[in-house]
Protein backbone atom coordinates (compact mmCIF):
# COMPACT_ATOMS: atom_id res chain seq x y z
CA UNK A 1 0.00 0.00 0.00
CA UNK A 2 1.71 3.59 -0.80
CA UNK A 3 1.03 6.55 1.82
CA UNK A 4 0.33 9.99 2.02
CA UNK A 5 1.45 12.65 4.47
CA UNK A 6 -2.05 14.59 4.65
CA UNK A 7 -1.35 17.72 6.36
CA UNK A 8 -4.81 19.13 7.73
CA UNK A 9 -5.51 21.49 10.27
CA UNK A 10 -9.39 20.79 10.39
CA UNK A 11 -9.13 17.18 12.04
CA UNK A 12 -10.80 15.59 14.75
CA UNK A 13 -11.55 16.94 18.34
CA UNK A 14 -12.06 20.20 16.49
CA UNK A 15 -15.85 21.13 16.75
CA UNK A 16 -18.09 23.36 15.15
CA UNK A 17 -16.65 23.18 10.88
CA UNK A 18 -17.65 21.34 8.47
CA UNK A 19 -14.14 21.58 6.90
CA UNK A 20 -13.00 18.76 9.34
CA UNK A 21 -15.53 16.25 6.69
CA UNK A 22 -12.98 16.76 3.63
CA UNK A 23 -9.83 15.67 5.41
CA UNK A 24 -11.65 13.17 7.77
CA UNK A 25 -13.54 10.78 4.98
CA UNK A 26 -10.73 10.97 2.37
CA UNK A 27 -8.74 9.59 5.77
CA UNK A 28 -11.38 6.81 5.79
CA UNK A 29 -11.72 5.90 1.89
CA UNK A 30 -8.35 6.23 1.15
CA UNK A 31 -6.98 2.57 2.81
CA UNK A 32 -9.61 0.59 0.04
CA UNK A 33 -8.13 3.01 -2.46
CA UNK A 34 -4.28 1.10 -1.75
CA UNK A 35 -3.45 4.93 -0.01
CA UNK A 36 -2.58 4.69 3.66
CA UNK A 37 -3.15 8.24 4.97
CA UNK A 38 -0.65 9.69 7.63
CA UNK A 39 -2.10 12.80 9.09
CA UNK A 40 -0.23 15.70 10.40
CA UNK A 41 -2.37 18.34 12.50
CA UNK A 42 -1.85 20.90 15.65
CA UNK A 43 -1.96 20.05 18.77
CA UNK A 44 -5.71 20.47 20.19
CA UNK A 45 -5.16 23.53 22.47
CA UNK A 46 -5.01 25.07 19.21
CA UNK A 47 -8.73 24.89 18.56
CA UNK A 48 -10.88 27.11 19.58
CA UNK A 49 -13.88 24.60 20.02
CA UNK A 50 -13.15 20.74 20.62
CA UNK A 51 -15.04 17.71 20.87
CA UNK A 52 -15.01 13.83 20.75
CA UNK A 53 -17.85 12.73 18.42
CA UNK A 54 -15.90 12.85 15.37
CA UNK A 55 -12.49 10.97 17.12
CA UNK A 56 -14.18 7.79 16.75
CA UNK A 57 -14.62 7.97 12.80
CA UNK A 58 -10.74 8.13 12.70
CA UNK A 59 -9.64 4.68 11.68
CA UNK A 60 -7.75 3.19 14.62
CA UNK A 61 -4.68 2.40 12.77
CA UNK A 62 -4.39 5.98 11.28
CA UNK A 63 -1.32 7.52 12.41
CA UNK A 64 -1.87 10.64 13.10
CA UNK A 65 0.66 13.46 14.56
CA UNK A 66 0.45 16.63 16.01
CA UNK A 67 2.50 19.45 15.84
CA UNK A 68 2.77 22.42 18.46
CA UNK A 69 0.70 25.06 17.62
CA UNK A 70 -0.69 28.31 18.96
CA UNK A 71 -3.58 30.73 18.05
CA UNK A 72 -2.12 34.16 18.09
CA UNK A 73 -5.54 35.75 19.08
CA UNK A 74 -5.94 33.37 21.87
CA UNK A 75 -2.77 32.35 23.62
CA UNK A 76 -0.51 34.99 22.60
CA UNK A 77 -2.59 38.49 22.68
CA UNK A 78 -2.10 41.07 25.74
CA UNK A 79 -5.21 43.24 26.60
CA UNK A 80 -7.30 42.07 23.91
CA UNK A 81 -4.61 42.73 20.92
CA UNK A 82 -1.90 41.27 19.34
CA UNK A 83 1.22 42.15 16.48
CA UNK A 84 -0.25 41.70 13.07
CA UNK A 85 3.04 39.62 12.10
CA UNK A 86 2.49 37.51 14.51
CA UNK A 87 -0.87 36.27 12.76
CA UNK A 88 0.33 36.23 9.10
CA UNK A 89 -0.69 34.61 7.02
CA UNK A 90 -3.32 33.47 9.62
CA UNK A 91 -3.23 32.73 13.16
CA UNK A 92 -2.05 29.96 13.14
CA UNK A 93 1.66 30.17 12.20
CA UNK A 94 3.40 28.88 14.92
CA UNK A 95 2.55 25.64 14.21
CA UNK A 96 4.74 25.76 10.77
CA UNK A 97 7.82 25.50 13.24
CA UNK A 98 7.09 21.91 14.87
CA UNK A 99 5.25 21.12 11.84
CA UNK A 100 8.26 20.85 9.72
CA UNK A 101 10.37 18.95 12.15
CA UNK A 102 7.60 16.54 12.77
CA UNK A 103 6.73 15.91 9.21
CA UNK A 104 10.34 15.31 8.12
CA UNK A 105 10.39 12.45 10.80
CA UNK A 106 7.35 11.47 9.24
CA UNK A 107 8.64 11.04 6.11
CA UNK A 108 11.65 9.51 7.00
CA UNK A 109 9.73 7.14 9.20
CA UNK A 110 7.25 6.21 7.05
CA UNK A 111 8.52 6.80 3.56
CA UNK A 112 5.47 8.34 2.04
CA UNK A 113 5.17 8.48 -1.58
CA UNK A 114 2.90 11.94 -1.85
CA UNK A 115 2.14 15.19 0.41
CA UNK A 116 -1.24 16.78 0.55
CA UNK A 117 -2.05 19.68 1.99
CA UNK A 118 -5.46 21.81 2.59
CA UNK A 119 -6.98 24.84 2.82
CA UNK A 120 -8.29 27.29 4.60
CA UNK A 121 -5.56 27.58 6.77
CA UNK A 122 -3.19 28.90 4.53
CA UNK A 123 -0.23 27.40 6.99
CA UNK A 124 -1.12 24.30 5.41
CA UNK A 125 0.74 25.04 2.16
CA UNK A 126 3.35 26.59 3.77
CA UNK A 127 4.54 23.46 5.37
CA UNK A 128 3.99 21.29 2.94
CA UNK A 129 6.17 23.65 0.56
CA UNK A 130 8.55 23.40 2.97
CA UNK A 131 8.39 19.32 3.52
CA UNK A 132 8.09 18.95 -0.35
CA UNK A 133 11.51 21.18 -1.13
CA UNK A 134 13.20 18.94 1.35
CA UNK A 135 12.73 15.57 0.70
CA UNK A 136 11.28 16.25 -3.46
CA UNK A 137 7.85 14.02 -2.75
CA UNK A 138 5.23 14.92 -5.51
CA UNK A 139 2.51 17.31 -3.91
CA UNK A 140 -0.99 17.74 -4.46
CA UNK A 141 -2.41 21.30 -2.85
CA UNK A 142 -5.89 21.24 -1.65
CA UNK A 143 -6.87 24.86 -1.78
CA UNK A 144 -10.95 24.28 -1.75
CA UNK A 145 -11.73 27.83 -2.16
CA UNK A 146 -10.26 30.98 -3.40
CA UNK A 147 -7.42 32.11 -0.99
CA UNK A 148 -6.02 35.65 -2.08
CA UNK A 149 -9.24 37.71 -3.60
CA UNK A 150 -10.10 41.32 -4.23
CA UNK A 151 -11.11 42.45 -0.83
CA UNK A 152 -9.87 39.29 1.10
CA UNK A 153 -8.40 39.25 3.71
CA UNK A 154 -9.05 42.68 4.58
CA UNK A 155 -5.57 43.08 5.89
CA UNK A 156 -3.31 43.84 2.62
CA UNK A 157 0.01 42.34 3.89
CA UNK A 158 -1.89 39.36 5.04
CA UNK A 159 -3.43 39.21 1.32
CA UNK A 160 -0.15 39.57 -0.42
CA UNK A 161 1.25 36.60 1.43
CA UNK A 162 -2.18 34.73 0.39
CA UNK A 163 -0.80 35.61 -3.21
CA UNK A 164 2.90 34.67 -2.83
CA UNK A 165 1.38 31.21 -0.89
CA UNK A 166 -0.81 30.47 -4.06
CA UNK A 167 2.17 31.47 -6.76
CA UNK A 168 4.46 29.14 -4.66
CA UNK A 169 1.81 26.25 -4.53
CA UNK A 170 1.06 26.99 -8.29
CA UNK A 171 5.01 26.53 -9.19
CA UNK A 172 5.81 23.46 -7.20
CA UNK A 173 2.74 21.37 -6.77
CA UNK A 174 1.83 19.04 -8.62
CA UNK A 175 -1.58 19.47 -8.99
CA UNK A 176 -4.24 22.18 -7.40
CA UNK A 177 -7.68 21.12 -6.38
CA UNK A 178 -10.55 23.03 -5.88
CA UNK A 179 -13.82 22.56 -4.64
CA UNK A 180 -15.43 24.48 -7.38
CA UNK A 181 -15.15 25.26 -11.27
CA UNK A 182 -15.20 28.48 -10.54
CA UNK A 183 -12.37 28.33 -8.42
CA UNK A 184 -10.85 26.10 -10.72
CA UNK A 185 -11.23 29.00 -13.58
CA UNK A 186 -9.62 31.75 -11.34
CA UNK A 187 -6.59 29.89 -10.52
CA UNK A 188 -6.35 29.01 -14.43
CA UNK A 189 -6.59 32.39 -15.33
CA UNK A 190 -4.54 33.81 -12.54
CA UNK A 191 -1.26 31.34 -13.15
CA UNK A 192 -2.01 30.38 -16.91
CA UNK A 193 1.37 28.42 -16.87
CA UNK A 194 -0.45 25.80 -14.36
CA UNK A 195 -3.54 25.91 -15.88
CA UNK A 196 -3.33 22.26 -16.59
CA UNK A 197 -2.44 21.09 -13.22
CA UNK A 198 -5.52 22.50 -12.09
CA UNK A 199 -8.41 20.25 -10.86
CA UNK A 200 -12.13 20.39 -9.43
CA UNK A 201 -12.96 17.52 -6.62
CA UNK A 202 -16.38 18.75 -5.31
CA UNK A 203 -16.99 17.97 -1.86
CA UNK A 204 -19.59 15.06 -0.91
CA UNK A 205 -21.42 13.04 1.99
CA UNK A 206 -20.60 10.55 3.74
CA UNK A 207 -23.12 7.83 3.28
CA UNK A 208 -22.09 5.58 6.14
CA UNK A 209 -22.60 8.45 8.85
CA UNK A 210 -26.37 9.37 7.41
CA UNK A 211 -27.05 5.47 7.65
CA UNK A 212 -25.85 5.29 11.35
CA UNK A 213 -27.54 8.76 11.74
CA UNK A 214 -30.70 8.86 14.44
CA UNK A 215 -34.31 7.92 12.56
CA UNK A 216 -36.82 10.93 12.27
CA UNK A 217 -39.73 10.92 14.90
CA UNK A 218 -42.47 8.30 13.35
CA UNK A 219 -44.97 10.58 14.24
CA UNK A 220 -45.38 14.41 13.03
CA UNK A 221 -48.44 16.54 13.28
CA UNK A 222 -50.28 17.34 10.14
CA UNK A 223 -49.01 19.53 7.68
CA UNK A 224 -52.16 21.55 7.74
CA UNK A 225 -51.86 22.03 11.52
CA UNK A 226 -48.32 23.60 11.62
CA UNK A 227 -45.96 25.91 10.52
CA UNK A 228 -43.17 24.57 7.71
CA UNK A 229 -39.78 24.39 9.50
CA UNK A 230 -36.84 25.21 7.64
CA UNK A 231 -33.49 24.97 8.95
CA UNK A 232 -29.99 26.77 8.47
CA UNK A 233 -27.60 23.90 9.80
CA UNK A 234 -24.19 25.32 10.73
CA UNK A 235 -22.59 28.95 10.71
CA UNK A 236 -23.52 32.15 9.19
CA UNK A 237 -21.03 34.38 8.68
CA UNK A 238 -21.88 38.45 9.35
CA UNK A 239 -20.72 38.89 5.24
CA UNK A 240 -21.09 35.52 3.09
CA UNK A 241 -24.14 34.21 4.80
CA UNK A 242 -26.15 37.89 6.12
CA UNK A 243 -29.33 37.34 6.86
CA UNK A 244 -30.53 40.95 6.50
CA UNK A 245 -32.85 41.00 3.62
CA UNK A 246 -34.37 37.82 4.73
CA UNK A 247 -35.30 39.12 7.71
CA UNK A 248 -36.36 41.81 6.02
CA UNK A 249 -38.30 40.08 3.48
CA UNK A 250 -40.06 38.23 6.46
CA UNK A 251 -41.46 41.23 8.01
CA UNK A 252 -42.63 42.47 5.49
CA UNK A 253 -44.81 39.16 4.60
CA UNK A 254 -45.88 39.24 7.95
CA UNK A 255 -47.09 43.37 7.47
CA UNK A 256 -48.73 42.35 4.73
CA UNK A 257 -50.56 39.43 6.19
CA UNK A 258 -49.11 37.04 3.71
CA UNK A 259 -46.97 34.87 5.69
CA UNK A 260 -47.42 34.98 9.73
CA UNK A 261 -45.48 32.18 12.32
CA UNK A 262 -47.98 30.17 11.88
CA UNK A 263 -47.03 29.52 8.61
CA UNK A 264 -43.22 29.49 8.36
CA UNK A 265 -40.25 29.00 11.31
CA UNK A 266 -36.51 29.30 10.34
CA UNK A 267 -34.25 27.19 12.55
CA UNK A 268 -30.63 28.57 12.45
CA UNK A 269 -28.24 25.72 14.14
CA UNK A 270 -25.61 26.51 15.62
CA UNK A 271 -24.83 30.02 13.62
CA UNK A 272 -21.97 31.04 16.31
CA UNK A 273 -23.92 34.37 15.68
CA UNK A 274 -27.28 33.97 17.54
CA UNK A 275 -26.44 37.41 19.37
CA UNK A 276 -26.56 39.19 16.03
CA UNK A 277 -29.54 37.33 14.35
CA UNK A 278 -31.41 37.98 17.21
CA UNK A 279 -30.69 41.80 16.65
CA UNK A 280 -31.16 41.57 13.04
CA UNK A 281 -34.53 39.76 12.89
CA UNK A 282 -35.67 42.12 15.98
CA UNK A 283 -34.63 45.18 13.99
CA UNK A 284 -37.09 43.61 10.84
CA UNK A 285 -39.95 42.51 13.15
CA UNK A 286 -39.18 38.75 12.35
CA UNK A 287 -37.91 37.82 15.14
CA UNK A 288 -41.42 35.33 15.50
CA UNK A 289 -40.15 33.81 12.86
CA UNK A 290 -37.09 32.44 13.75
CA UNK A 291 -35.44 29.83 16.41
CA UNK A 292 -31.80 30.11 17.01
CA UNK A 293 -30.38 26.44 18.76
CA UNK A 294 -27.10 24.98 19.97
CA UNK A 295 -24.89 22.81 18.22
CA UNK A 296 -25.17 19.20 18.59
CA UNK A 297 -23.87 16.19 17.67
CA UNK A 298 -22.50 15.70 14.03
CA UNK A 299 -25.23 12.83 13.56
CA UNK A 300 -27.74 14.53 15.30
CA UNK A 301 -27.31 17.32 12.88
CA UNK A 302 -27.72 15.23 10.08
CA UNK A 303 -30.23 13.60 11.07
CA UNK A 304 -32.29 16.65 12.26
CA UNK A 305 -31.74 17.76 8.11
CA UNK A 306 -33.59 14.62 7.41
CA UNK A 307 -36.39 15.16 9.54
CA UNK A 308 -37.45 18.85 8.75
CA UNK A 309 -39.40 20.26 6.32
CA UNK A 310 -36.76 22.28 4.10
CA UNK A 311 -33.35 23.05 4.09
CA UNK A 312 -32.21 26.94 3.73
CA UNK A 313 -28.39 27.36 2.24
CA UNK A 314 -27.43 31.57 2.30
CA UNK A 315 -24.24 32.05 -0.46
CA UNK A 316 -23.73 35.62 -1.10
CA UNK A 317 -22.68 36.38 -4.66
CA UNK A 318 -19.06 37.52 -3.86
CA UNK A 319 -18.73 33.71 -2.82
CA UNK A 320 -19.90 32.71 -6.71
CA UNK A 321 -17.14 30.12 -6.74
CA UNK A 322 -17.23 28.88 -3.55
CA UNK A 323 -19.97 26.30 -2.94
CA UNK A 324 -20.92 25.62 1.11
CA UNK A 325 -19.79 22.11 1.70
CA UNK A 326 -23.38 21.45 4.17
CA UNK A 327 -24.99 21.86 0.40
CA UNK A 328 -24.24 18.09 -0.08
CA UNK A 329 -25.17 16.37 2.76
CA UNK A 330 -28.55 18.81 2.15
CA UNK A 331 -28.69 16.62 -1.02
CA UNK A 332 -28.77 13.35 0.56
CA UNK A 333 -31.14 14.26 3.24
CA UNK A 334 -33.93 14.62 0.24
CA UNK A 335 -35.43 18.00 1.62
CA UNK A 336 -37.03 20.54 -0.49
CA UNK A 337 -33.50 23.43 -0.57
CA UNK A 338 -34.00 26.91 -0.73
CA UNK A 339 -31.12 28.57 -1.68
CA UNK A 340 -30.84 32.25 -1.18
CA UNK A 341 -27.76 32.80 -3.57
CA UNK A 342 -26.85 34.33 -6.77
CA UNK A 343 -28.33 32.53 -9.87
CA UNK A 344 -25.07 32.57 -11.64
CA UNK A 345 -23.00 31.40 -8.65
CA UNK A 346 -21.39 27.71 -8.42
CA UNK A 347 -23.86 27.30 -5.21
CA UNK A 348 -27.42 27.99 -7.44
CA UNK A 349 -25.24 25.46 -10.48
CA UNK A 350 -25.11 22.44 -7.83
CA UNK A 351 -28.49 23.03 -7.10
CA UNK A 352 -30.22 23.44 -10.77
CA UNK A 353 -28.41 20.37 -11.71
CA UNK A 354 -29.94 18.24 -8.97
CA UNK A 355 -33.25 19.42 -10.24
CA UNK A 356 -33.97 21.94 -7.49
CA UNK A 357 -35.15 26.10 -8.52
CA UNK A 358 -36.21 27.46 -5.63
CA UNK A 359 -33.56 30.23 -5.88
CA UNK A 360 -33.23 33.91 -5.06
CA UNK A 361 -30.36 36.58 -4.25
CA UNK A 362 -29.54 36.45 -0.62
CA UNK A 363 -29.82 40.43 -1.18
CA UNK A 364 -33.11 40.96 -2.61
CA UNK A 365 -35.96 41.76 -0.33
CA UNK A 366 -38.34 41.30 -3.43
CA UNK A 367 -37.23 37.71 -4.95
CA UNK A 368 -36.94 36.50 -1.45
CA UNK A 369 -40.65 37.72 -0.83
CA UNK A 370 -41.77 36.07 -4.02
CA UNK A 371 -40.31 32.38 -3.35
CA UNK A 372 -41.01 32.15 0.66
CA UNK A 373 -44.96 32.23 -0.11
CA UNK A 374 -44.40 29.84 -3.13
CA UNK A 375 -42.44 27.48 -1.43
CA UNK A 376 -45.13 27.01 1.87
CA UNK A 377 -47.94 26.63 -0.48
CA UNK A 378 -46.11 24.10 -2.58
CA UNK A 379 -44.93 22.50 0.59
CA UNK A 380 -48.83 22.33 2.13
CA UNK A 381 -49.76 21.22 -1.57
CA UNK A 382 -47.17 18.08 -1.37
CA UNK A 383 -45.42 19.81 -4.46
CA UNK A 384 -41.85 20.75 -3.39
CA UNK A 385 -39.19 19.69 -5.61
CA UNK A 386 -36.82 17.04 -4.32
CA UNK A 387 -33.00 16.72 -4.82
CA UNK A 388 -32.63 14.25 -8.43
CA UNK A 389 -31.58 10.52 -7.02
CA UNK A 390 -28.22 10.67 -9.34
CA UNK A 391 -27.48 14.06 -8.53
CA UNK A 392 -27.39 12.03 -4.74
CA UNK A 393 -26.02 9.06 -5.83
CA UNK A 394 -23.13 11.40 -7.64
CA UNK A 395 -22.15 13.32 -4.70
CA UNK A 396 -20.85 10.51 -2.15
CA UNK A 397 -17.93 11.21 -0.21
CA UNK A 398 -16.57 7.77 -1.38
CA UNK A 399 -16.21 8.77 -4.95
CA UNK A 400 -14.48 11.51 -4.60
CA UNK A 401 -11.97 9.73 -2.62
CA UNK A 402 -11.34 7.67 -5.71
CA UNK A 403 -10.68 10.82 -7.63
CA UNK A 404 -8.02 11.86 -5.25
CA UNK A 405 -6.64 7.97 -5.20
CA UNK A 406 -6.15 8.94 -8.77
CA UNK A 407 -4.45 12.38 -8.45
CA UNK A 408 -2.14 10.35 -6.21
CA UNK A 409 -1.38 8.22 -8.74
CA UNK A 410 -1.25 10.41 -11.16
CA UNK A 411 1.47 12.30 -9.22
CA UNK A 412 3.51 9.37 -8.09
CA UNK A 413 3.73 8.23 -11.52
CA UNK A 414 5.22 11.10 -13.25
CA UNK A 415 7.71 11.16 -10.23
CA UNK A 416 9.03 8.10 -10.87
CA UNK A 417 9.21 8.80 -14.48
CA UNK A 418 11.19 11.53 -14.37
CA UNK A 419 13.36 10.03 -12.01
CA UNK A 420 13.74 7.38 -14.30
CA UNK A 421 15.14 9.72 -16.97
CA UNK A 422 17.83 11.64 -14.93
Amino acid sequence: MKRVLMIAYHFPPLAGSSGIQRTLRFVQHLPALGWQPLVLSTHPRAYENTGTDLLAEVPPDTVVRRAFALDTARHLQVAGRYLGWMARPDRWISWKYAAVREGLKMINEFKPDAIWSTYPIATAHVIASALQRKSGLPWIADFRDPMAQDDYPADLRTRQMFRDIEADVAAHAHCCVFTTPGAARIYQQRFPDAAQRMQVLENGYDEESFASAPPPPSHAPQVAQRPLVMLHSGIVYPSERDPTQLFAALGQLKRSGTLTPDDLRIRFRASVHDDLLRTLAQAQDAQDFIELCPAIAYREALAEMMAVDALLVMQASNCNAQIPAKIYEYLRAGRPILALTDPAGDTADVLRRAGLHDIARLDSVDEITQVLPRLVRDWRAGKTELPQALAVEQASRRGRSRVLADLLVQATTARSSTVGTR
